[in-house]
């Protein structure tokens, strides 16, 4: 049975290995301090059979919300585990008062495009502008 929960740091090494197996970049430690000290409920995992088998990164600025780094083992993909994450995002979302949630997807990523619009999300024609600041590095 899946169990959703939020992130503890003792979960970190499995979330940076399922990053890196759904081809996502790993956030540094330091980067989820400073995020974890704004909003760490929103920070979710999956647990299967005690082990880490999805996670969803979620922010809030007091206006938006924002779901980033959605991701599944391949292993236990197709068995409603991202939904699962997403619907507690939401849900926690919800209880903070957001209005709106946003997410990024990459455009010729068909079949996320395909997941997001059947959870409701809508593709808009904004333009992504974005900036390095600081250590340009990463």
């Amino acid at each position: 049975m899946v169990q959703i929960r939020e992130f503890c740091w003792r979960d970190y090494d499995d979330v940076a290995a399922l990053w890196a197996a759904a081809g996502r970049d790993v956030l540094p430690r330091d980067e989820l301090t400073a995020k974890l000290t704004r909003d760490p409920q929103l920070f979710l995992v999956a647990e299967l059979d005690g082990a880490v088998a999805g996670v969803v990164l979620g922010t809030y600025d007091g206006r938006r919300g924002w779901i980033l780094r959605l991701a599944v083992d391949p292993a236990h993909r197709r068995r409603g585990i991202a939904t699962m994450l997403v619907g507690e995002l939401e849900a926690r979302f919800t209880a903070l008062g957001c209005p709106r949630v946003n997410l990024l997807v990459m455009p010729d990523s068909t079949t996320a495009l395909r997941f997001w619009q059947a959870l409701g999300y809508l593709p808009m024609p904004d333009v992504l502008c974005t900036k390095p600041m600081g250590d340009t590095s990463r």
